[in-house]
């Protein structure tokens, strides 16, 4: 490979090299402790690899790859029931259940790799390529297809850089965007944040609040979330099935592990009624921005208390309170966190079918099988 640049796969943290963590000292989803929960309770559908990237004998970057095996799921997402919804799933299940990622499927954000050092988007590009072609030869050689190779999730100017090379023979696909919240130093507190909404989202927060009066709100230590472990997955699992489309589903030790193995780094909050769990958000914290994780909730309550809209306006109240610079809130839900402040960012990913037939179909196919996306921005401050 040129510039001297080679890679190792590893399939076990405890392989990784010493300096690891040096390398992906900036993204904590790409950092050993991370990883060790990945690997300690991984969806059953998947199966994690890791890849060290050297020059000459140097490690100088890290990157994370996700097998799934779809034929493992339990159920693709059962809100939307309509025509495109059985046909996708029938294509899934038939032609692409064999799902290779070079990225993070668990999360939104670029995530997938980091260098230690200015690395051309030309190296970038041939080493993702490569990899994903020792990957799938793996596969291959223990008698598994790998169907789609999927390289996700990509800022613009990335997605930009990478299609001046070998990716620009790769089929780009844009999804939802990723709701963030840019968070103004000015604000300093809480009230600053309230203060700046115009009446009508004033308005709503006042009313959500209400809403929400009764309801116990407390960080969970590990000794809680252990004990609470069922009722959590319940929560977890309830929202998760209800989702428009879905490839894993998290095993039942999730958030206990991540606890575990990422300490204060890792926070549970549960929203407790008549002293029953009937719902959490989690949070983790990767330098000066705050990523929103996993949540769930009893349906019947988040309908009377506003529940999901007061977690997100919990989480950016420790976002403010904490000094974080942004809030990564991910997709899904796009005009209710908009209401809040987050606004949406375009991101991109690359996708290809390892049958050359169906592979030219890809730009004809799938935009067919994505969900249709009608939602209005809002834009709560003054």
């Amino acid at each position: 490979m040129a510039n001297n640049f080679s890679f190792q796969i590893y399939a076990a943290t405890a392989d990784l090299p010493e300096s690891w963590d040096e390398v992906a000292v900036d993204n904590i989803f790409l950092q050993n402790h991370y990883l060790q929960v990945l690997e300690s309770s991984a969806p059953t559908n998947m199966q994690c690899f890791y890849i060290g990237i050297f020059e000459d004998s140097d490690l100088i970057g890290v990157a994370l790859s996700q097998y799934l095996d779809l034929n493992k799921l339990e159920s693709f997402g059962e809100r939307d029931k309509c025509m495109k919804t059985y046909v996708r799933n029938f294509i899934f299940k038939n032609l692409a259940s064999h799902v290779l990622f070079l990225g993070n499927n668990m999360i939104t954000g670029q995530n997938g790799y980091a260098f230690s050092k200015t690395v051309d988007f030309k190296s970038i590009s041939d080493l993702l390529l490569d990899c994903a072609r020792s990957i799938t030869t793996y596969f291959k050689e223990k008698g598994i297809k790998i169907h789609i190779v999927s390289f996700k999730d990509f800022y613009q100017h990335c997605s930009d850089e990478l299609k001046n090379y070998g990716f620009k023979a790769v089929y780009e696909f844009k999804t939802q965007p990723n709701m963030i919240f840019e968070l103004p130093e000015s604000w300093q507190n809480h009230e600053a944040y309230i203060g700046a909404f115009s009446k009508k989202y004033r308005d709503q927060y006042k009313r959500a609040h209400k809403k929400a009066d009764g309801i116990a709100i407390r960080e969970l230590s590990f000794e809680e979330i252990t004990t609470y472990e069922e009722r959590i997955y319940e929560l977890y699992h309830h929202v998760a099935k209800n989702a428009p489309f879905n490839t894993f589903f998290l095993a039942k030790n999730h958030f206990s592990v991540f606890k575990k193995h990422c300490g204060d780094r890792f926070r549970l909050t549960g929203y407790f009624w008549e002293e029953k769990l009937i719902g959490f958000h989690s949070l983790l914290l990767n330098g000066d921005v705050l990523e929103t994780y996993f949540l769930g909730y009893d349906d019947q309550i988040q309908k009377e208390k506003m529940l999901y809209l007061n977690m997100l306006y919990n989480m950016t109240q420790f976002g403010i309170e904490n000094q974080f610079k942004k809030i990564i809130f991910g997709r899904t839900a796009l005009e209710i966190k908009s209401s809040i402040g987050a606004e949406p960012v375009m991101m991109s990913g690359f996708i290809y079918h390892t049958n050359a037939w169906v592979n030219r179909l890809l730009p004809k196919v799938f935009p067919k099988l994505e969900p249709t996306l009608t939602w209005q921005q809002r834009h709560p401050f003054k």
